[in-house]
């Protein structure tokens, strides 16, 4: 049976979706800019006897591991996990120690399209939404999180759009075995702006990055800035999901596919 593939992530290019330190730095060079490098490593390279006397395209880049769609590990997080699997934890794993059987699992997808922006998920949304599409998770399910921000992808209020996964919600679904997840949205937890505005109405720091602080209790891999999941069913497909390995890194990028056995 052939497969089809759909493509979930973006691009890492310097667009206007979020603050100025996540945008990476690019300097394209092409095939006419680069006859210094390729006469280093050819002494005597002759530009006018080489086919066309092109030489190779190269990129130099400047960016954080949280630029593009990436994989973070739970050292981003906090720097111990599974406090509520091991009496006093353990170190937290970087993104080079994701078990790779982790990284390509059948996939669900979670319509919350739907919640405002800032909106803060909760056990019960995740359970209303299974029920919907009549789906009971598996452990190592990818859970996806589809939300409002998608459509705002490439605007300069991505970052500030959709809703979060908060600290309930996700301790809901690693209590289910899940163990990677993502969202397409700017981050996994509801967006800084309103959070922010939430923390200083009530001086609760609780409130703070709650979702990806679940992490300390339980490990788990969260993939940022997902995109086109509305183009997937709820569910019957695979995902793989390998990060770049960068010691002992926080996060990784990630060319995240949702692999679909095609029924035509």
């Amino acid at each position: 049976m052939a497969q089809r593939f759909i493509d979930i992530s973006v691009a890492i290019e310097d667009a206007p979706i979020t603050p100025a330190n996540h945008r990476p730095n690019i300097v394209y060079s092409g095939h006419d800019d680069t006859w210094p490098g390729f006469q280093r490593y050819y002494p005597g390279a002759d530009p006018e006897k080489i086919v066309d006397g092109k030489a190779w395209a190269s990129e130099t880049i400047t960016l954080i591991t949280h630029s593009g769609t990436h994989m973070d590990a739970p050292w981003h997080y906090h720097p111990t996990m599974n406090h509520a699997l091991k009496p006093g934890g353990e170190p937290a794993a970087t993104i080079d120690q994701v078990p790779l059987e982790w990284c390509f699992r059948p996939g669900v997808k979670l319509d919350f399209r739907h919640f405002a922006s800032g909106y803060v998920v909760m056990a019960k949304d995740i359970d209303e939404e299974l029920a919907r599409i009549g789906y009971a998770l598996q452990p190592l399910d990818i859970v996806l999180i589809n939300t409002a921000a998608a459509a705002r992808y490439g605007h300069d209020d991505y970052w500030e759009t959709g809703c979060g996964m908060g600290r309930e919600a996700t301790l809901h679904l690693l209590g289910k075995g899940i163990r990677v997840v993502g969202i397409d949205a700017f981050g996994w937890d509801a967006p800084f702006k309103h959070t922010a505005k939430r923390f200083l109405e009530t001086g609760d720091h609780q409130l703070l990055w709650e979702g990806h602080k679940a992490g300390r209790e339980i490990g788990y891999f969260q993939m940022e800035k997902l995109h086109n999941l509305e183009a997937l069913p709820p569910f019957g497909f695979m995902v793989s999901c390998f990060p770049v390995k960068i010691k002992g890194a926080s996060a990784g990028w990630t060319r995240a596919v949702a692999i679909l056995e095609d029924q035509s």
